[in-house]
């Protein structure tokens, strides 16, 4: 593995700036997500924000050929939607929308999900859990914690909801590289794996399935499902670890509403 790096303050704050303008992104996108609107329109929303208000680069835009500034993925769609003005939004849908911006060199990684309309409760409570386990993974981050106990407290809320967890793809190292050292699994055991050290940024984005946790890509060799076809979530955000504890370097602008403090 390659050697991990531990931030100084002013590269924290660097990452934090990045941060801090995904944030904004994703809750300027919020009021944009309702009945009609095509996943490319809200994709051209994204890199016009990006690109025109806040001076940054959208840097998923040819990231290892990708085509477009957000990854969208509705419903049974897992990660890695390719924006398309084929797919239309419609009303009792749920969506994520993960985007990424480099500011000075430094990046800014986050998704939400969105509420398309009125959900069914099943999707509200896939929705909700995911958060949960999401918050419940953070909450576990400070120096001499291991990734092992990241990993297991979001495990073990997916699983006592009766959900399941995406094992093929985590949370990773970020700063002035966007896919780095550490990787962050979404399953563990306590206790286990890399321990955590104050200077560490990373983000933790949970992908949890309603149904099994089995996955396939589909021929565009992007756009990852759910082989039983439940609907999935995930959130994400990015954390650096702290003298005590953790920071959210993405949190929202806009407020929590229904979701909980991560505290």
């Amino acid at each position: 593995m390659k050697s991990l790096k531990l931030r100084t303050p002013e590269e924290i704050a660097k990452a934090r700036a990045a941060g801090h303008l995904i944030a904004e992104v994703l809750a300027m996108l919020k009021p944009h997500v309702v009945p009609g609107v095509t996943t490319e329109e809200l994709d051209a929303i994204c890199h016009d924000y990006i690109v025109n208000t806040l001076k940054c680069i959208p840097s998923n835009v040819g990231y290892h050929g990708f085509p477009k500034t957000a990854c969208i993925s509705p419903n049974h769609v897992v990660c890695h939607g390719i924006p398309s003005k084929d797919k239309t939004l419609k009303k009792g849908d749920i969506v994520n929308v993960d985007v990424t911006l480099t500011k000075d060199g430094w990046f800014g990684d986050s998704s939400r999900m969105f509420i398309v309309g009125e959900a069914s409760v099943l999707a509200r409570r896939l929705v909700m859990t995911t958060y949960e386990a999401l918050r419940a993974g953070i909450r576990q981050v400070r120096p001499g914690a291991t990734l092992g106990d990241v990993g297991h407290a979001i495990q073990k809320v997916a699983h006592s909801a009766g959900f399941s967890v995406v094992r093929e793809y985590g949370g990773h190292g970020i700063g002035d590289v966007y896919h780095d050292e550490p990787h962050v699994n979404h399953f563990g055991r306590p206790g286990e794996g890399l321990k955590l050290q104050e200077g560490m940024i990373f983000t933790i984005e949970p992908m949890i399935n309603a149904g099994g946790a089995a996955i396939r890509e589909l021929n565009d060799g992007w756009t990852v499902v759910t082989r039983d076809k439940s609907l999935s979530a995930q959130w994400e955000h990015m954390v650096a670890v702290t003298k005590d504890g953790f920071e959210i370097l993405t949190p929202w602008p806009d407020g929590l509403g229904d979701y909980p403090a991560i505290d």
